[in-house]
């Protein structure tokens, strides 16, 4: 059974600073490839980043470039989205996502249907 567990989120003033943590439970999905989606009300659910190729490859939106990085720790099974320069359009749930790697990855798909599992979601709120 996989599990994602999402923490970090929380409200912040425009220019701040978050981050958030993805501790994953699933031992037998390895290589893992993991990603951070985020839906604001009456909007899609849309790509934010992600990371696979045993942590080697990542990508970015680019509405997110420059500011928010995605990275992994294999040891403590999590992976973080570093968000700086918070904009009030960042607010929105941020959801982790999961599933098995493929050698064929140039970079992590950006589309939600290569990804299984799904976390519960944390709320990011940036308002003055």
């Amino acid at each position: 059974q996989v599990q994602l567990v999402e923490s970090g989120g929380g409200q912040v003033q425009p220019g701040g600073s978050l981050r958030l943590s993805c501790e994953i439970s699933a031992h037998t999905l390895t290589p893992r490839l993991m990603g951070w989606f985020r839906q604001a009300p009456g909007k899609e659910r849309e790509f934010v980043a992600a990371i696979a190729c045993n942590y080697g490859c990542t990508d970015h939106a680019d509405s997110v470039k420059g500011r928010f990085s995605i990275s992994g720790d294999n040891a403590k099974n999590t992976v973080y989205l570093q968000m700086n320069s918070l904009k009030p359009e960042d607010t929105a749930v941020y959801y982790c996502a999961a599933d098995s790697d493929s050698p064929y990855y140039r970079t992590p798909p950006s589309d939600r249907s290569a990804y299984r599992y799904w976390g519960q979601g944390t709320q990011v709120t940036v308002s003055s």
